[in-house]
């Protein structure tokens, strides 16, 4: 089978690169730009012709849509570019996969939440996004599940890996050059370490696990924790004792983009489904540590 990936320099991305290294598929990676020391086709997904012609040039049988728009707070000034991204775009892909009978693996967000919930959000709860972000990737939801083609959609969160720009490599570069940290305690959610998610995208397309099984999953790092909790596991791991890190409130930090305070994701639905367990957030963040300090050395 030929598998058309998108985004595939980002974070979730380079991991499916990774994994697909183990498959006897054909695994073709796209994006809108083509690094140096990655093997990639230039594809502007929000181009309805070019994702057209490269899917029949390589009669792609299953798409794996990694590409977003997740600058959260530039998605409130410049929502119309979020949403060609975020919406246009994965139109666009499940009209492709629709028209070949191919699978879409799509990945969205728990901002699709409002977050005033206290315990874990199911995908049967109702969506109400706060900010442009959360709004665009609803959009994209819509987008997919009214195309009529077969999909797996997994909302995901606080996404990180040892690639690209992220939380744990941003606290892992200040708690090692300042003295003092804030970081907010009221926002609480799970992490999520792309490598988890992609084993769990990489299984479905793999194995043939998609049969009766498509729609709406859940997939974060089991457990739960606030930004604190999560940036002071960084420093310690990371061997960054030095730097205090203090708690404080979000509106400490005046955003135009409301976060949501709570949105921990349900997992029992993907566990149940597909008889796999889920890594607890300390367990792979340290995996993911690891390998950057390796990489450091």
């Amino acid at each position: 089978m030929n598998i058309l990936v998108t985004g595939s320099n980002g974070q979730l991305g380079r991991e499916m690169r990774r994994l697909s290294l183990c498959s006897d598929n054909q695994w073709i990676f796209t994006d809108v730009t083509t690094p140096e020391g990655l093997d990639t086709v230039r594809l502007d997904i929000t181009d309805k012709e070019a994702v057209e012609r490269v899917c029949s040039e390589w009669s792609v049988g299953c798409i794996v849509n990694c590409a977003a728009y997740t600058n959260v707070d530039k998605a409130e000034d410049d929502e119309a570019t979020a949403f060609m991204l975020n919406a246009v775009a994965p139109g666009i892909l499940a009209e492709a996969a629709a028209s070949r009978d191919a699978l879409l693996i799509h990945v969205s967000t728990d901002y699709v939440f409002d977050g005033n919930g206290c315990i874990p959000y199911t995908e049967k709860e109702p969506t109400s996004p706060l900010g442009a972000y959360g709004r665009t990737k609803l959009a994209g939801e819509k987008a997919v599940t009214e195309s009529g083609c077969r999909y797996f959609m997994f909302r995901t969160a606080w996404l990180y890996s040892p690639f690209g720009n992220n939380f744990v490599k941003t606290m892992r570069r200040l708690t090692s050059e300042r003295d003092s940290l804030n970081v907010v305690f009221d926002q609480v959610g799970s992490p999520t370490y792309a490598a988890d998610l992609a084993s769990a995208i990489f299984d479905i397309v793999e194995n043939d696990r998609s049969q009766g099984k498509e729609g709406i999953y859940h997939y974060s790092n089991e457990g739960v924790c606030s930004w604190y909790d999560f940036a002071i596991a960084i420093a310690r791991m990371s061997g960054n004792v030095g730097c205090v890190i203090s708690p404080c409130h979000s509106n400490e930090f005046p955003s135009k983009v409301h976060r949501p305070n709570y949105s921990v994701l349900d997992k029992t639905k993907y566990k149940e489904t597909f008889g796999r367990s889920v890594p607890y957030w300390t367990d792979s963040l340290k995996r993911c540590i690891d390998i950057l300090e390796s990489e450091n050395n």
